[in-house]
């Protein structure tokens, strides 16, 4: 091998003969350092050695970014390296991969809340209902959506100021701080963030990736928790006198679907997110049932009773929801509880919720003697006592025969008379 010494024109001047498929100039200045030149790239220097009986020859870089004085200082690292009895193409591939470890993990400890929420809702949504997803969309919505009506924007959801803090910056004390500034504001909305913040950093806890950067949940302190307080127990309920105001009010509404949604609700005693849901596959007139979407147990079936019957099968088909709307989004009815608050007003039942109503269904059967574990089945609510959870099977059939007398006995205090056994749909009602 001919080896001149390495000056700037030298370099710059070098290139591949013709009808060669690669050319090497070798410098006297440092042994082993070499700039080779192919037809089609850009000149580069490499490096060439013998280890252990073999050729080793390693790329440095291009001459535009490597002075020959750094170029050489290179091939003399590399030289000692087989000196010492080590190969440097291990070497280099053992420093490259060090590097890109500590560029992922310097990645991972920068990953932001909001990335991983993403993920977080992503792996999730299959093991969630409709309403627990959407609740998590909209405690980490941006805001700044328009309304329906008026000028007015929605507003940001409590978790949203989180998403851009790096996940490793999410301190006991930036939660507690932020717990205490949602608590001003909204404490109800802020407490259901709250909680659903630790379910979230006890999953990040479970990733091997992240696990380090929550050791502890950062979310579970006394102080976030005293921030919020404890949520106030919900009282507000239909009591037996009021049922004849609050269906009045309610069959005024000009919504059909509202005024049946709102009467279904309080008729099975549903959680609201699972009656607005239904579908009208979920409807079983042959064996008259209704297949819920549980939150807890995934489904339940509860009787389809007469005057439910009445009501759902009265309104229009016009998607596949049972509550459908022609102008919101999905084609799915929103904002019942607007207008339910407006009949409530107009009833004089102000402060009376949906959930409220579901709560009235299980305050109401204490008038019938309905045995506790039937009232908990059709709820949908856990069985409390061991018997119940293991040797108690009620088929659909007593239920019904439950669940009617229920209905019909609300209906009689409401002053409402109809036919139980017209055609579904059919019924012909009278307000006495």
């Amino acid at each position: 091998m001919s080896k001149v010494s390495f000056t700037a024109g030298r370099v710059a001047g070098f290139k591949c003969p013709p009808g060669k498929d690669q050319a090497f100039l070798w410098d006297t200045g440092a042994s082993g350092l070499g700039l080779r030149a192919t037809p089609a790239g850009r000149p580069a220097y490499v490096f060439q050695g013998r280890y252990m009986g073999q050729t080793v020859r390693i790329a440095i870089g291009n001459p535009d970014a490597w002075r020959i004085p750094d170029a050489q200082a290179k091939a003399r690292e590399l030289q000692r390296l087989i000196d010492e009895g080590q190969d440097p193409r291990i070497v280099r591939a053992d420093l490259l991969a060090a590097a890109a470890a500590r560029r992922e993990s310097s990645r991972r400890d920068a990953v932001t809340v909001g990335e991983l929420w993403a993920a977080y809702m992503t792996e999730r949504r299959p093991q969630w209902g409709t309403r627990h997803y959407a609740d998590h969309v909209a405690l980490s919505a941006a805001g700044g959506v328009p309304l329906q009506r008026g000028k007015a924007v929605t507003v940001a959801g409590p978790i949203f100021p989180l998403l851009s803090v790096a996940l490793a910056d999410l301190t006991p004390e930036a939660i507690e701080a932020w717990a205490i500034s949602e608590a001003k504001t909204r404490p109800t909305r802020g407490r259901l963030a709250w909680r659903c913040l630790k379910a979230f950093l006890s999953w990040c806890a479970e990733q091997p990736a992240y696990r380090h950067l929550v050791p502890m949940n950062p979310a579970k302190t006394r102080k976030a928790r005293e921030a919020f307080g404890k949520p106030a127990v919900k009282s507000d309920v239909l009591q037996r006198d009021q049922l004849a105001a609050w269906f009045d009010a309610v069959r005024k509404i000009g919504n059909p679907c509202t005024a049946a949604y709102l009467q279904t609700l309080l008729l099975i005693g549903a959680r609201p997110g699972e009656v607005l849901t239904l579908r009208w596959e979920d409807l079983n007139t042959q064996w008259r049932g209704v297949t819920i979407r549980d939150k807890v147990e995934g489904l339940r079936v509860v009787p389809l009773t007469p005057y439910v019957s009445h009501l759902l099968h009265g309104l229009p088909r016009r998607n596949g929801w049972i509550f459908s709307s022609e102008r919101a989004a999905g084609g799915l009815l929103s904002g019942p509880s607007n207008h339910h608050v407006l009949a409530c007003k107009a009833a004089g039942l102000e402060g009376l919720t949906l959930h409220g109503l579901r709560r009235s269904f299980k305050s109401l059967t204490e008038w019938q003697e309905v045995p506790v574990g039937v009232v908990a089945q059709i709820m949908g609510h856990k069985p409390s006592a061991t018997a119940e959870k293991h040797y108690t099977v009620r088929p659909l059939d007593l239920l019904r025969l439950h669940h009617e007398k229920i209905e019909a006995w609300i209906l009689e205090q409401a002053g409402i008379e109809f036919d139980a056994t017209a055609a579904p749909g059919a019924l012909q009602l009278v307000t006495a």
